[in-house]
């Protein structure tokens, strides 16, 4: 059960209710796509590492492709 918070800032009225169905639709939707955009960044970042080790053990750094054009 998730609730939803109304608050009326003209008379200062909080109303407090469940979800409809929509609503509990469009907050699940909208949970996955962060958690997709959570993975795909942390995805991001071990590929990153794993990339910065290589050029590493090349003697090499991201700085350095920079340099080069690359």
């Amino acid at each position: 059960m998730r609730i939803v918070k109304i608050h009326n800032i003209e008379t200062g009225e909080i109303v407090e209710r469940e979800m409809n169905a929509d609503e509990l639709a469009q907050y699940e939707k909208d949970k996955l796509k962060r958690e997709a955009e959570k993975q795909l960044a942390a995805d991001k970042a071990v590929a990153k590492t794993a990339a910065e080790a290589k050029l590493a053990a090349l003697g090499l750094t991201a700085d350095d492709l920079k340099a080069l054009g690359l």
